[in-house]
């Protein structure tokens, strides 16, 4: 559902510019019943041709590995094994979202149906298509992940598939397209200038950064969120919420979203690649230096101050013999 505003045509028309046409779809498609049976019977039998197979949603495999607490009510078996089966004759296999990358929310602790990703749960290699799964163009699962991961992250991954220009080199180590995972959420937020002097947000109407005490984790999140934006410019940090790092295994076991975790008065989740003696070496010097027109804006829920050259100062020179007025 995600992808549907991907552009400014309807999806299939926006798809089929790339030179990429929909076999079914289970919320947009107009065939139902006998037809898709139909179809899926003509995947199995080799008689139509699978490239992608792209799935949304966490499988779930219980009770028992039966699968049978997500049955498929149109084709009489458990979700799972339908998805299996297919995965099998695809050329490639995308997970749309963190929930059928990684199990997402449905995978939570204390979850009883034994929810899983394609190939992972969690950051742990396997899901329910098993840690040695490539699929016929020899490939691990293409986890696109996100809750929900972005339209464009979407399209151009199955653009990319479309042109036969996605290579295993091009995935990160938890199989997500580097083009998406080689830039962290916060790349291009708007509250930078606040976490460069640690001016931090005390409530989730500041304008300050929000990493120190709202549970901001944009600087370890990878995605690129704010570079490009939903619906053209909106994100979560934009709109006054903290990121939750939703593109990552695990993220929904996190305890308070809207609290940082510390120890010893440092958050215990530091920006990717920073020791935590230069964090805090960091923080001290910036927080020194922090204009006053910084530190009032970071407590306000709009501008108070804005930012003013000084005047120039008042200055007079004698003239030099000879010149002229």
């Amino acid at each position: 559902m995600a992808v549907l505003e991907a552009g400014s045509r309807n999806l299939f028309d926006e798809l089929r510019g790339r030179a990429i046409d929909v076999l079914w779809h289970p919320a947009l498609s107009e065939a139902t019943g006998s037809e898709v049976r139909s179809l899926l019977d003509d995947i199995e039998n080799d008689r139509v041709h699978l490239d992608a197979l792209c799935v949304e949603g966490t499988l779930m495999t219980g009770p028992k590995g039966s699968g049978k607490f997500q049955m498929s009510a149109s084709f009489g078996r458990p979700f799972a094994h339908l998805v299996r089966d297919l995965a099998g004759r695809a050329r490639y296999v995308v997970a749309v979202g963190t929930c059928s990358a990684f199990g997402g929310i449905p995978a939570a602790k204390g979850d009883v149906t034994e929810a899983t990703g394609l190939q992972y749960l969690d950051d742990h290699v396997g899901g329910l298509l098993g840690k040695s799964f490539v699929s016929g163009a020899g490939l691990p699962v293409i986890n696109i992940s996100g809750c929900a991961p972005h339209p464009g992250w979407i399209m151009e991954t199955l653009s990319a598939l479309s042109m036969g220009d996605l290579r295993g080199e091009d995935l990160d180590a938890l199989g997500r397209p580097r083009f998406i995972s080689n830039h962290l959420a916060h790349h291009g937020c708007d509250r930078n200038e606040f976490y460069e002097f640690k001016a931090s947000a005390a409530t989730l109407s500041d304008r300050g950064c929000l990493m120190e005490n709202l549970g901001c984790r944009a600087t370890q999140a990878q995605g690129d969120c704010n570079l490009r934006g939903w619906n053209g410019e909106g994100s979560c940090t934009k709109g006054g919420f903290s990121c939750i790092a939703c593109t990552a295994p695990g993220f929904q076991n996190i305890q308070n979203y809207h609290e940082t975790p510390k120890l010893a008065g440092i958050p215990v989740g530091l920006p990717v690649d920073m020791p935590k003696a230069w964090f805090v070496a960091l923080a001290a010097l910036s927080k020194s230096a922090t204009p006053d027109r910084v530190r009032r804006n970071a407590h306000a829920d709009h501008v108070i101050v804005p930012p003013v050259r000084p005047a120039p100062k008042n200055t007079s020179a004698k003239k030099a013999k000879g010149d002229k007025p």
